[in-house]
């Protein structure tokens, strides 16, 4: 796809994931729109050579109106900018929670996407310096995204999926695949799986070994090197079936079930779960259906 001629506008382009899809909008072939509205965002975005654009003005120029800005005003932004956007352009939003919960404001005439990346995977096999700086994803270590796309009921465009794809593999840089799903789904992915279950094992694990360095009393050193490795390993092992755990390791698993997890744990798939969390996320009284 010829990308030159298309134009991308990123707005809440101060933003940490403002900056972070811009960054890579301008090493492209993009015309990319920079719009932001605080002052000390402005300023950032003068500093770093950007020349500012009104954002009803870059979101009535632009192919695709990146909303870079925070979950709770998205509504709000929406509903600013979705009535100046030029039919058969994208709304593309970073986060299912405001597309799920239906506060995004909806044209006929315009297709709405949204894509969150995955972030490099633990498993990845990186070979440079920069690669292992690079937890987050979008600099230099290769990552996937998982992206949702509803076309616009009266301006049924094939290459628009096309157009969508192409700018969120440039704005998430460098992207190995992007896999396609339901909003639904994506909602699912994050904050279900991702935020609510894996996020919070990990802040698990850091209030486990602070309870093994400051209650129990193991050396910091040594309890960080056998929680990391073994955290390697216990991933490797039931994610990727590496090795098997041991019969001792399984029956000290099963106490760890019995003693943290809830038995009715699964119940945050269920959608009246998903629907809890979200509102919670967005600080609303209900999901608008």
């Amino acid at each position: 796809m010829a990308t030159g001629s298309r134009t991308v506008a990123v707005i809440g382009a101060a933003g940490k994931m403002g900056q972070r899809v811009s960054n890579n909008l301008v090493k492209s072939d993009f015309t990319t729109l920079f719009a932001e509205n605080s002052p000390k965002g402005q300023e950032l975005i003068r500093e770093l050579g950007r020349e500012l654009t009104d954002s009803a003005d870059a979101a009535a120029q632009a192919d695709v109106v990146i909303l870079a800005v925070p979950d709770v005003v998205l509504g709000t932004v929406s509903e600013q900018l979705v009535p100046v956007m030029k039919p058969g352009a994208i709304l593309l939003t970073l986060d299912p929670a405001a597309a799920y919960a239906g506060l995004l404001t909806r044209r006929a005439d315009v297709h709405n996407a949204v894509a969150h990346p995955c972030h490099p995977s633990v498993f990845l096999e990186r070979t440079t310096k920069e690669e292992w700086a690079d937890t987050f994803g979008g600099i230099a270590a290769p990552q996937e995204v998982v992206a949702s796309f509803e076309p616009a009921a009266e301006s049924a465009d094939p290459a628009a999926q096309e157009l969508a794809e192409a700018v969120i593999s440039t704005m998430y840089a460098p992207v190995v695949e992007v896999h396609w799903v339901t909003v639904k789904q994506l909602a699912v992915l994050e904050p279900t799986l991702v935020e609510t279950i894996a996020c919070m094992v990990g802040a698990l694990l850091t209030e486990a070994l602070h309870e093994t360095v400051h209650t129990v009393g193991v050396p910091e050193k040594a309890a960080r090197a056998m929680l990391l490795g073994h955290t390697q390993v216990a991933l490797a092992n039931t994610l990727k079936g590496s090795n098997p755990f041991s019969d001792a390791c399984l029956i000290a698993m099963d106490y760890g079930r019995e003693s943290i997890v809830r038995d009715d744990w699964k119940n945050v798939f269920q959608d009246d779960e998903l629907d809890k969390v979200i509102t919670r996320m967005l600080k609303i009284k209900e999901i608008k259906r």
